[in-house]
Order: structure tokens, then sequence, then C-alpha cells
């Protein structure tokens, strides 16, 4: 008796650590734990660890329940600590996540009936979430870039900036972790720019009309893209010394660095889009020579004058209005890129 009172110990103190060692399929190195036949086998696809600690090729089909949402990782802290620039890992990076844990993570995505990640409750520009998560995992990176852009002008922007609402409606959401949107939606991106499947898109045809778009920002950039595409003329005027706006001086390095602002701006070029910097309107451009040069007029405008609120504390020494300290800070110092002054918060500098 005695004998089988440890016998049933044993299996069930094995039983016990089988299921602590299986309840996490992420394996040391931050992605899915993957396993192949044997040395010789690196041509194929390898099989991918499952919640219920079995190996088993990559499917969709209940991929939400077999596989953990794994969010792309930071930078090192301490990697950061020594420069200014993005917080995503770039390519050669160990927390770079792999093409195949791209394709686990796509797999997730649930191919709901009614998608809220892309309805105005999740995505603000209706992405076709899904659809370019499907392709993903279907290794069609080309046909996502283009349903990416579809709906979205500067995915490489949204991707990095854009606080992830879609996550926040996301159905799997409700009893898992959500899809990874945010990491698949600028991994598209970052790819499609690598691979060079992002060209210039020259119209074939003008129509003739000429547009002013006042203000460079994330609303002017698009304005003028859509419209150019149309076959308009299309005048860009950014009252600073370079085209970005809230992108180039309100945003940190951090989050998005100038050269990928840059890098669209030049496309924009490229397709025909001209812009003009430190023009403005209404002090060194006459309004009325707009009107009466462009056929039409298109107002663009952030606001750079902030609203004060009143809060306790608003009071106190070292609290700032954010939009004013950020392009203040950004301005200031050499206006090249590789320049950029860079700022952090401090206890006794707060941002509102």
């Amino acid at each position: 008796v005695s004998a089988a009172l440890r016998s049933a110990q044993t299996v069930r103190c094995k039983s016990t650590k089988s299921e602590e060692s299986i309840s996490n399929p992420i394996a040391q190195d931050g992605r899915h734990e993957v396993w192949r036949e044997g040395i010789y086998d690196h041509d194929n696809e390898p099989k991918v660890k499952r919640r219920d600690g079995s190996f088993q090729p990559v499917e969709k089909l209940r991929g939400f329940i077999n596989y953990q949402r794994n969010p792309e990782p930071y930078r090192k802290p301490l990697e950061r600590l020594m420069d200014w620039e993005e917080l995503n890992p770039v390519e050669g990076d160990d927390e770079k996540h792999t093409e195949v844990e791209r394709k686990v993570q796509a797999a997730r995505c649930m191919d709901c009936g009614t998608p809220f990640c892309q309805t105005h409750s999740g995505c603000p520009v209706n992405n076709l979430i899904p659809e370019w998560n499907n392709l993903v995992y279907q290794g069609q990176w080309a046909d996502a870039i283009d349903r990416l852009h579809k709906t979205n002008n500067f995915p490489e922007f949204t991707g990095r900036v854009c606080p992830a609402p879609c996550e926040g409606s996301c159905v799997a959401g409700l009893v898992d972790g959500p899809v990874t949107i945010k990491n698949i939606e600028y991994s598209i991106v970052d790819r499609a720019w690598q691979d060079g499947l992002i060209q210039p898109r020259i119209p074939r045809e003008r129509s003739g009309m000429t547009v002013a778009v006042v203000g460079s920002g994330p609303a002017g950039l698009a304005t003028a893209d859509q419209l150019n595409q149309m076959g308009h003329k299309v005048t860009v005027f950014e009252r600073a010394d370079r085209v970005g706006g809230l992108l180039m001086y309100g945003i940190p390095n951090m989050k998005l660095e100038k050269e990928t602002v840059e890098r669209r701006v030049d496309l924009l070029r490229e397709e025909g889009i001209e812009f003009v910097t430190n023009a403005n309107i209404g002090y060194n451009v006459d309004a009325n020579e707009l009107r009466a040069n462009f056929d039409s007029v298109c107002l663009c405008l952030g606001s750079t004058k902030p609203r004060d609120l009143p809060v306790p504390g608003r009071e106190l020494k070292g609290v700032h209005f954010a939009m004013v300290s950020y392009v203040t800070i950004h301005c200031s110092g050499p206006q090249s890129i590789e320049h950029t002054v860079p700022f952090f918060p401090s206890v006794e500098n707060v941002f509102c």
C-alpha cells in the first residue's frame, strides 16, 4: 500500500510539474518555443509550442486558444540610456520578433464576424485589421501592405505612435490577451520599405486643378496625399523650417525617428507634391495670394495655443504645457536630424 501511495505521489508530482511547465509556451528568448525534426530540417517551418505543451505546426483555426499573446518588447533599457533612438528594436536586435513569431501572433486573430477592432470603437481610420492579420499569417506581405494602405496613408507613423485602441476593442481580449495588432502593423510597413514594396505612385493624369494645403502635420500630409492621387497639383505650406508638424516637432525621437518622417515626405515629393517651409500664412505669406493663385485652399491646422486646466496642483513649479515645451525644445539647437535636442521629463518638469 505504501509503495502504491509513493507511486501515486510520484505521478502527481510529475503531473503538477508538467502543468507548470506547459502553462507558458514562451521560451527564454521571449518567443514561442520551436522544435525541428532534426539537425537537417532547416528548410521547413518549425513546429511551435502550444499552451497544452505539444509542438505542432502553426495553425489559425484555434490560434487564439493555442498561442499566447506576446508583444514585441522594447530595446533593452541599458541600451536606450546610451542614445536617443527609437524604443522599438531594429533588425539584428535580440528583442526583434522572428518571422515565425509574427505568424504565431497573427494566427491569434479570430477573424470575427463583427471585428470591433476596425470599427469606430477600435480603429479611428477603420484599418482592415483582420484582413492584413490573415495575410501576414499566410506570408503574403505584399498584399498585406496593399490592404494596410487602403485605409492608412502613413502606417509607419500610426504603428509607432497610436495608443492602439484597436487592441482594447479586440474580441480575443475579452477572455485573453488581445492580438498584438500594433506590432503587426508596423512590421508590415517596415518590411514593405525594406523589400522595396513602397514606391512612388505618380498619377497618370492631372486634373489641371491646384490646391494649397496649409499645415504639414498628419492631417496636412494625408490630405495632400489623397488630393495628389486624385490628380490635383498640391502645394503644402508649413510655417516651420521642416515638414511634418507634430510628427517632426511634437513627438520625441524615442517614439518616432525623424528619419522615418522624412522618408515618407521624400516619397511624397517624388509623387509630385511641393512643400514650402518657413511660410507663415498671414505673416510672411498673404492669405489672399493663396486664394488668388490656387483653385482651392485646405486648412489642416493644429493649435499651438494650449488650453489651461483648473486642476489642483496646476500652480506648482515645473508644470508646463506639453506642446509649447516640446516644440521649443525640438526647435532649439542645430536643425539637423542628427542634432535634434532630446529631452526627458523629470520630477521637476511635468507636462500637462
